[in-house]
């Protein structure tokens, strides 16, 4: 073994370790606070790379480590391609350890630090823009959304979304990694200063912003079966549950997502049942339907029942790779075999739209409504509030994950979207969580996985006319971030490029094979 590969082998190991560092501010451990600091470790390795192949190749061992451990929970569903994915995707991140390589390797000087704290957030944020690709398996532990507790932070996703409170983290652990390599006084200080600046500036902004506009209030019910035996007794602990509602001036009862397996365009005797139910309660129902429909595709869907039967239904759009369906299913579908991967892949709707709900007085409620994996896409919740919905609604079930960090980590998205969209947002699971957060994402009711039943939540709605800046501008952060890298990029292959145009030494006159001239 080479004294070069004894050096770096344990650097690589050391960066595919320090990717883990980032996951422990999920919910499941939740430390949010070390978010501000827990890409350091990665990147002091990333800079102290001999050069810029070995920094890439440490950025990628990073990339892996934080894919494998942050979606560790997929193994049931996805057996031997988790690591598979963790080496794909991980290599997302090779960028970010060029680019901790070109700024800040050696002693840094002031204007590579300062090109630092732009590029190496717009390389991360770049990234995550890039891996939330629906195509591509969709976002999730984006790093934005470890801050979903803190609403003083949050208010930086009503500006930018999650993109920008991930950006935000980025350039603080950036300006303490220059803060740690920097001996000059000078620069030590300024890097100081700009991760004070930014820590401050959600806290600046949410003591700025007015208190969002709201239209009247409502009354939600979160209905949480728990875990059942099989499908039927799945809908018989939900109408169970229900009917405790019976007499709560309830506007809109939710259910998880999967909540039964009838068709309700076919089978009648449940859809009466169901409006019965909604009668004796006074109020609208919101179910969740996985069946196999007339054309003989199995679809999940969300629909909205009253006292005279069905009024209208939503289709999930965006389905969870290997869960609801396999990418490439002629090519990877062998997963299904060695795992509990779809054996077929269900049918997806083809847009976002409201659903016509009316409270218990016959009044207007327009509900956004979206189904589980949905809640970690920006853009459909986005969508739903520039239709005018005054509350958001996530109908969801994580019980194949029941024991994992998924379902809290789950839950917490929905203060994200609470805080990027200004509305209100409820989750209703089937097996937990079930939670309610305002319109800047503070958590007002949460039922556990450990708990079942239900639980009520009086709502201020949002003003259907309302939008945050998220939801006008929309994705500017991230195609900001892209627009960074490549100037970026640009930038460092000027150099080589006018290397490689620099005329080389003129040729020599001596013919080829002459004795040297004697003097």
């Amino acid at each position: 073994m080479s004294l070069r590969t004894a050096l770096t082998r344990p650097a690589r190991y050391g960066a595919l370790a320090s990717g883990t560092l980032p996951v422990l501010t999920f919910p499941g451990v939740g430390l949010a606070w070390l978010a501000w600091a827990a890409l350091v470790p990665g990147l002091l390795l990333m800079r102290a790379a001999d050069g810029p192949r070995e920094a890439a190749v440490r950025g990628w061992w990073f990339g892996a480590g934080f894919i494998l451990t942050g979606m560790y929970w997929l193994i049931p569903s996805i057996g031997p391609a988790l690591p598979v994915l963790a080496v794909l995707f991980g290599a997302l991140q090779a960028p970010l350890g060029l680019a901790a390589w070109w700024l800040l390797h050696g002693e840094p000087t002031a204007r590579r630090a300062a090109a630092a704290l732009a590029v190496l957030p717009a390389v991360w944020v770049s990234a995550e823009f890039v891996r939330s690709w629906d195509a591509l398996g969709g976002p999730w532990a984006l790093l934005g959304a470890t801050q979903w507790e803190h609403p003083a932070v949050l208010s930086l996703a009503s500006i930018g979304g999650v993109w920008l409170v991930s950006w935000a983290l980025v350039t603080v652990n950036t300006a303490l990694l220059v803060l740690l390599c920097a001996h000059e006084v000078r620069l030590r200080a300024a890097a100081g200063t700009a991760a004070l600046a930014v820590l401050l500036a959600g806290p600046l902004v949410f003591a700025e912003q007015a208190a969002p506009a709201t239209a009247g209030s409502a009354s939600v019910g979160l209905v949480q079966s728990g875990p059942t035996p099989d499908e039927q007794a799945r809908l018989e602990a939900n109408i169970k549950i229900t009917r405790s509602l019976a007499g709560r001036p309830v506007d809109l009862v939710v259910w998880g997502e999967s909540s039964t397996t009838d068709d309700l365009d076919r089978k009648q005797s449940t859809v009466d049942r169901l409006a019965a139910l909604s009668r004796s309660t006074g109020a609208q129902l919101l179910v969740g339907e996985d069946a196999r429909k007339a054309d003989g595709r199995i679809s999940k869907d969300a629909v909205l029942v009253d006292g005279s039967g069905l009024v209208a239904r939503y289709r999930k759009i965006r389905l969870v790779p290997f869960g609801e369906y396999i990418p490439l299913r002629p090519l990877l579908g062998w997963i299904a075999g060695v795992s509990a991967a779809a054996g077929e892949n269900r049918a997806p709707g083809s847009a976002v739209h409201l659903l016509p709900v009316v409270d218990r007085d016959g009044r207007p409620l327009p509900v956004g409504t979206l189904i589980c994996f949905e809640s970690a896409f920006p853009d459909m919740s986005r969508t739903s509030a520039q239709q005018g919905a005054a509350l958001i609604v996530y109908q969801s079930a994580t019980s194949t994950f029941q024991s994992t960090w998924a379902p809290a980590q789950h839950a917490s998205l929905g203060a994200l979207r609470a805080a990027e969209t200004g509305r209100p947002v409820v989750q209703a699971a089937l097996t937990g969580e079930s939670v309610a957060y305002d319109a800047q994402g503070r958590r007002l009711v949460r039922l556990t996985t450990d708990e079942s039943g239900a639980v009520t939540v009086r709502l201020s709605l949002a003003d259907p006319s309302a939008r945050t800046w998220y939801v006008r501008l929309g994705d500017w952060v991230p195609l900001t971030a892209l627009a960074v890298v490549l100037a970026a990029a640009a930038t460092a292959a000027l150099p080589l490029l006018r290397e490689r145009r620099r005329p080389g030494p003129p040729p020599s006159t001596t013919p080829t094979g002459a004795p040297p001239a004697r003097v």
